[in-house]
């Protein structure tokens, strides 16, 4: 009796069993794999003559390397009195003792299929990412690594921009040439991740999380991908808005100079 009572019970959770496989495969696939996204196309089409660009490896191992001197396509005050692309700089704003900038031989290498990180790196000082024009982005911090404050904004030009002690020129905020109060795609970050401008696709603006980005489509990855968008915050009331500040979502490549 006690054999056939065993046998019972585990016919039954067999069928149990066999009942929960059958219906878990044949549930749709809802899951969106934020890692299968390539990149390399976009960058391909995105990227302006004046960055070059070299793809090596195979798969999901393989890399993008963009290569710039980091001068700016469009005008500004930095190029100086007398140069086809200057511009006077916005009312109240002049040169910091940065006055000059020069070429630069950036070069960096970043995944074609970006991957958020299982531990997130802090961006530091320095180059964090290559707008579609070659010139670098920065973050929100300059110096001893101290916020941007009112004085250094006023050495911006109308891109958010101005050149470092190396006379690197670089963008900081959202600005005239780059992107406005917009959806444009503004480059990629050096985990290979894409940054746009303050708005999303629908024209409003994404609620982002502790990186400053989301997952969702974009004019040029339409079936989705993680993205950074600048900041929405109105930064210090002086009408430019940070790019990117914190950490990064995904492994960041190198950066060299």
């Amino acid at each position: 009796m006690k054999l056939t009572v065993l046998k019972l019970s585990l016919l039954a959770l067999s069928i149990a069993i066999c009942s929960c496989s059958k219906s878990e495969e044949d549930l749709p696939d809802t899951t969106i794999n934020e890692e299968a996204v390539s990149i390399t196309s976009v960058v391909q089409s995105k990227y302006t003559s004046a960055v070059t660009i070299s793809i090596r490896g195979s798969a999901n191992t393989s890399r993008i390397t963009l290569k710039s001197n980091g001068l700016p396509d469009h005008k500004t005050p930095y190029w100086g009195v007398g140069h086809a692309l200057y511009e006077a700089f916005p009312s109240g704003h002049k040169a910091n003792v940065n006055t000059e900038m020069i070429a630069q031989n950036y070069s960096m290498t970043i995944p074609t299929n970006p991957k958020e990180a299982s531990s997130k790196n802090a961006t530091s000082l320095g180059e964090i990412g290559m707008a579609l024009n070659g010139v670098a982005i920065f973050n929100d911090k300059e110096r001893a690594n101290i916020p941007l404050d009112a004085m250094t904004l006023t050495t911006f030009d109308n891109s958010g921009a101005h050149p470092a002690p190396q006379k690197n020129y670089h963008y900081h905020t959202t600005g005239k040439y780059t992107s406005a109060d917009d959806a444009k795609l503004i480059g990629f970050l050096r985990d290979g991740f894409p940054i746009y401008g303050r708005k999303d696709t629908t024209g409003g603006y994404p609620t982002l999380d502790s990186y400053g980005g989301h997952f969702g489509p974009t004019q040029d990855f339409p079936n989705g991908i993680y993205h950074y968008h600048a900041s929405n915050v109105n930064y210090l009331n002086t009408g430019y808005y940070i790019l990117k500040s914190g950490s990064y979502y995904g492994n960041k490549g190198t950066f060299t100079n």
